[in-house]
């Protein structure tokens, strides 16, 4: 893997697009691997992520620290999932208080967000034929079927919190489906946050080893994924995206909640409805001006970054 010169201005902005995907892995229908698609640091992050297995510790044995390091994308990784470990802490939070304060344009900005990635993503794929059109349909039926599955509730055993992990870093990965939202669909969200919170660490490493276990085996599938079937792959990755829409709704109204144990309510299931009967069904104003700035905005910043990057390119060529 061609490895990038970079700065520590390179590094600052990778930083906050950690920033930015740790804070969409902690709302539920939102995925950091759609945040990494827009910011157009997905492939790397493929890449660098399939290389981190147990033949890594056999290669710094034979070849040193600045040789395995070089080979992992060290710094990148660190870099981006600094940015993560950062915002699930800190940044996080000020989305969650947004989330109940402003719900509406919220996710009204992550809409704009996921419209513009659909659009950038379908401009890089490289022809529509059948199989494309069937995987495109493929993942955005696959979306809505997990977006309308009744939740459930599962036991919190060490192997269940492992199998937890498992899943929802792979749906981390996957842009358009969200890890936490898997979480809720399995009743182990409320789980998770509040073993964050009281620190229950037995928990957090069965979760932790999970995920560590979904990173090196399903990147580097997905990486092989779009190594041997680039098209189809893409256009089910684009469904997925399409499909999440659905979920980014910015309309919705709350049909099954459970209170976590600091007193606060998490919404496990919910509807969509129309801005025009919003008001009626939910008490609240739809606030449909706001609502369309808002995604206008989240449109703008995904056009600005690729028009951004498009310009750094052709500066430094």
């Amino acid at each position: 893997m061609h490895q990038p010169n970079r700065t520590i201005k390179d590094y600052l902005l990778i930083l906050l697009k950690g920033l930015c995907m740790g804070a969409a892995d902690v709302v539920p229908g939102v995925s950091g691997g759609t945040i990494a698609f827009i910011t157009g640091i997905y492939d790397e992050w493929l890449s660098s992520l399939k290389r981190c297995t147990p033949a890594v510790l056999l290669m710094l044995k034979r070849d040193g620290i600045v040789k395995t390091w070089q080979y992992i994308n060290g710094n990148f990784l660190v870099a981006l999932f600094g940015g993560i470990l950062i915002s699930l802490k800190t940044f996080a939070a000020i989305v969650l208080l947004a989330m109940e304060n402003y719900p509406v344009l919220v996710w009204a900005f992550f809409s704009g967000l996921v419209l513009a990635s659909v659009y950038h993503l379908a401009r890089t794929q490289r022809g529509w034929g059948l199989t494309e059109v069937v995987g495109l349909l493929l993942g955005i039926g696959f979306i809505l079927a997990v977006a309308n599955l009744a939740p459930t509730q599962l036991p919190d055993h060490g192997w269940i919190l492992f199998l937890g992990g498992f899943v929802a870093i792979c749906a981390m990965i996957l842009p358009g489906i969200s890890g936490s939202f898997i979480l809720l669909l399995v009743g182990l969200y409320p789980v998770f946050l509040q073993a964050i919170h009281n620190l229950e660490i037995v928990k957090l490493l069965w979760f932790g080893v999970g995920c560590i276990c979904g990173l090196v085996v399903f990147s580097r599938f997905l990486s092989w994924l779009l190594k041997a079937y680039h098209n189809q792959t893409l256009s089910v990755l684009i469904g997925f995206l399409i499909g999440s829409l659905y979920v980014t709704w910015p309309w919705k109204n709350a049909l099954l909640t459970t209170t976590k144990s600091d007193g606060r309510v998490v919404v496990l299931q919910q509807e969509n409805l129309s801005p025009f009967n919003y008001l009626a069904v939910t008490g609240d104003e739809a606030q449909l001006g706001l609502a369309l700035l808002w995604a206008g905005l989240g449109i703008a910043l995904v056009l600005g970054v690729e028009l951004a990057a498009v310009w750094l390119k052709r500066r430094n060529a």
